[in-house]
């Protein structure tokens, strides 16, 4: 084994923490990642830096919280100079690559002022948010701007799926008796088994062409870590043959939800259950069609992620591979009355989170589970540590994970962040919310779960008493309740005011800030008296030789 290990970081979007076994799903078993959790350490309260897909992974691929690096909803581009993990790494010698999904929206504009070609290497980079694109495939959003025709697509096409739009058409579409196609956009047909074989699926591509690079990366000898990047689970919620009946009604877990929710007077969660996505999956018959398919895609996910550590295993690669499992945020499936996801319940804000290190070292925490309050933002650094990165607290916002995958000392943290900006929402256009009102802050320090709502009351649980978040205390008139949303709502600001990071100021350039004077900056000082007190030097060694 080398000093540095290669990280493997598998993302299944919209993947929810208890739709594993090895997280308490009665029903649906992954034995593949409950396998791995053996091998190295499960998170047991691991949350995303916003519930929402691209400011998700803008977060965990720079390291940073989204008021920080701005990318603050899907669409909205990352800042071209904005320091990302792929950057970090190459730095130190060590391929970032991608294979899959990002949701990165490329800063073209700020590109252009630059005058960076988008083509050239640098341009590659700052569009592909700090990786090298071995395979890029976001597979959202047939027939419109946002769907690009992809490599998934040309492969489709060479194994005889032929049309306009193959991903649409065969990998996102069933086929009903008559032989009518039927999208799975349309969530009565999600119960169909996609029309394509499983071995030509999304994810069993995407699958193959890790292994692909991984072969390549063998040859080409330089330590790397690649992000795997599943669109599955996440909508469209078909799934192929045999996994698209392998569950059925019987094999739903009950809703979490209560009747004093659904007559909630709070105007942004009344807001929230009156959308449409939230009104659908509301209904039990929407959650007996879609439920059984999003079980079927993550079974298959299990299946594929089984037949890619075998494959590593063969190939010697699984005991020099940091292997990381998450996901970017959940999704409610009718849980609070709710879909999709965008807000802060534990099923939408808390995700899976599985790191399994080869490296002896982790030996005596292989097969624990941490309770420790973790971010996304912690696999930057993480993953820094791994591959020899130099620590960069002057830009990376996480903590490294490392002290916990090893058994020692030296990680704390007090209470974890997540945020969202909803001024892109059904929410914000019922309400009449003007776009810098429409954001939300969710701050929990793991009992108390406090969501301050620009405008609005905040909300509140206790999910020491109220595990299920069904009781809102944002308005409760009780001394502990009042009590606590102000020492949390204090917290929140101390967090908001404080410098996060200055990445121009390295500890470097502070150091040298220090030495001014030494450097030829004199202010504030009296006579030559003081300044040989303060420096140790002689004014008259700086003044030329003609003033003396």
């Amino acid at each position: 084994m080398t000093d540095r290990p290669n990280v493997l970081w598998i993302m299944a979007d919209q993947l929810r923490f208890d739709y594993l076994s090895c997280y308490g799903h009665p029903h649906l078993h992954t034995p593949h990642i409950d396998a791995l959790a053996k091998r190295g350490v499960r998170f047991d309260r691991a949350y995303v830096q916003s519930p929402v897909c691209g400011p998700s992974r803008m977060s965990a691929y720079t390291g940073r919280y989204v008021r920080s690096h701005g990318s603050t909803w899907n669409g909205m581009p990352l800042r071209v100079g904005e320091p990302t993990l792929g950057d970090h790494l190459r730095q130190a010698g060590a391929r970032a690559v991608l294979v899959g999904k990002t949701h990165m929206i490329a800063d073209k504009e700020g590109m252009a002022w630059l005058g960076i070609d988008p083509k050239s290497e640098i341009g590659v980079h700052r569009s592909e948010c700090g990786f090298e694109p071995f395979e890029r495939d976001d597979g959202l959003h047939p027939d419109s701007p946002r769907q690009q025709w992809s490599t998934y697509d040309d492969y489709l096409v060479a194994h005889g799926y032929d049309s306009d739009n193959p991903w649409e058409d065969f990998a996102n579409s069933g086929v009903d008796e008559s032989g009518e196609l039927l999208s799975a956009w349309l969530l009565k047909n999600s119960r169909l088994p996609a029309n394509v074989p499983e071995k030509h699926s999304e994810t069993a591509y995407m699958t193959d062409r890790a292994m692909d690079f991984m072969e390549e990366a063998t040859a080409d000898g330089r330590p790397w870590m690649c992000h795997l990047s599943y669109i599955k689970p996440h909508w469209p919620y078909i799934v192929p043959a045999p996994y698209h009946d392998m569950y059925d009604e019987t094999h739903i877990v009950d809703p979490i939800r209560s009747d004093a929710e659904r007559e909630t007077d709070h105007p942004l969660m009344r807001a929230y259950l009156d959308a449409r996505v939230c009104r659908s999956f509301s209904r039990d018959h929407v959650r007996e069609h879609v439920i059984p398919a999003y079980m079927g895609l993550i079974k298959q996910l299990d299946d594929n992620l089984g037949r890619l550590f075998a494959w590593m295993d063969e190939k010697g690669l699984s005991e020099n591979t940091i292997i990381a499992v998450t996901s970017d945020h959940g999704d409610y499936m009718g849980d609070h009355w709710m879909g999709d996801k965008d807000f802060y319940h534990e099923m939408a804000v808390k995700v899976p989170l599985i790191i399994a290190d080869p490296r002896a070292e982790a030996d005596p925490n292989r097969g624990t589970v941490s309770d420790a309050l973790v971010e996304m933002i912690d696999l930057a650094p993480t993953f820094m540590t791994a591959l020899g990165c130099a620590p960069k607290p002057h830009v990376i916002e996480g903590r490294d994970l490392t002290p916990l995958l090893h058994g020692t000392e030296g990680f704390s943290r007090q209470y974890v962040i997540s945020e969202h900006d909803y001024h892109w929402s059904e929410m914000a256009a019922s309400l009449d919310m003007p776009q810098e009102d429409a954001h939300t802050t969710m701050i929990f320090d793991g009992r108390w779960k406090y969501i301050s709502c620009e405008g609005l009351a905040p909300v509140l649980f206790d999910i020491e008493n109220d595990p299920d978040e069904l009781n809102d205390l944002g308005r409760s008139d009780a001394p502990k309740h009042v009590e606590v949303r102000s020492r949390m709502e204090a917290a929140l600001l101390r967090w908001a005011t404080r410098h996060h990071t200055r990445i121009t100021a390295t500890p470097a350039v502070l150091a040298r800030q220090k030495t001014a004077a030494k450097d030829g900056i004199l202010i504030g000082f009296w006579d030559a008296k003081e300044y040989l007190s303060a420096t140790g030097q002689a004014f008259s060694d700086l003044e030329p030789s003609g003033n003396r």
